[in-house]
């Protein structure tokens, strides 16, 4: 391989570079990979602007969950700049009434001492229900929890709660695109995930089995070969 391509990864609520640690060591191969910082802002505008400042002249760009609607705002704002696009767990719709009101309320227990219960509570959500009882996985999605902080973790749902809807602009992304979704998310279904798939043309749309919101985690060897062949074609 003579070509290498800079890949960035935008991690996703609550989560930090751990999330993409199981799947770094099967792309490095393509090129420097970099994990974004998605910490620093409010708004997802702000957010890709300063990620696109520091990012490299082009690059295969993957998020996941959150890290999905800061990657379209990044084909929003600089598409020439993305040479690929990869969405995990991903939604492309706003937050409905609904959505907005929880995120409200862990927003308030968050900032008033109850962090981690929240985080516990988020656990519960994002994994296959096969794995709720998974000591390793819990201290690797708390630990990852206490990178981001309840400060940003704020921000971020203030960014979420403010994201554009995406859908109308899913037609103009030209770069090959893997959408990958799960079978048992119970946090981003992927039915809303196939909407995107569908929504692009051309995209490669993947669902993991036996497998919740944390797919990097929870099933890194089918995540890393689907982004391997993202990589390749």
């Amino acid at each position: 391989m003579t070509d290498t391509m800079p890949i960035l990864l935008v991690p996703g609520l609550a989560c930090s570079p751990r999330i993409y640690a199981p799947v770094v060591p099967a792309l490095w191969r393509f090129g420097p990979v970099t994990v974004a910082n998605h910490i620093r802002d409010d708004n997802m505008g702000a957010i890709a602007r300063r990620i696109l400042a520091e990012a490299p002249p082009r690059f295969a760009l993957a998020g996941h969950s959150m890290g999905g609607s800061i990657a379209l705002e990044i084909m929003r704002q600089a598409p020439d700049r993305v040479a690929r696009l990869a969405l995990l767990n991903a939604r492309a719709r706003p937050d409905t009434p609904e959505a907005i009101g929880r995120r409200r309320g862990q927003m308030a227990r968050a900032q008033n001492g109850e962090y981690h219960a929240v985080l516990d509570e988020l656990f519960a959500i994002f994994v296959h229900p096969s794995r709720r009882d998974d000591a390793a996985l819990y201290r690797l999605v708390r630990d990852m929890g206490d990178d981001v902080g309840a400060d940003a973790f704020v921000r971020q749902q203030t960014a979420i709660m403010g994201r554009p809807d995406s859908r109308p602009m899913l037609a103009s992304i030209a770069c090959p695109t893997l959408v990958l979704s799960s079978d048992h998310d119970d946090t981003v279904p992927n039915s809303q995930s196939k909407e995107i798939a569908d929504g692009i043309h051309g995209a490669n749309f993947v669902v993991l089995t036996d497998c919740g919101h944390l797919s990097q985690l929870e099933q890194p060897e089918a995540t890393a070969s689907a982004m391997v062949e993202w990589m390749r074609n």
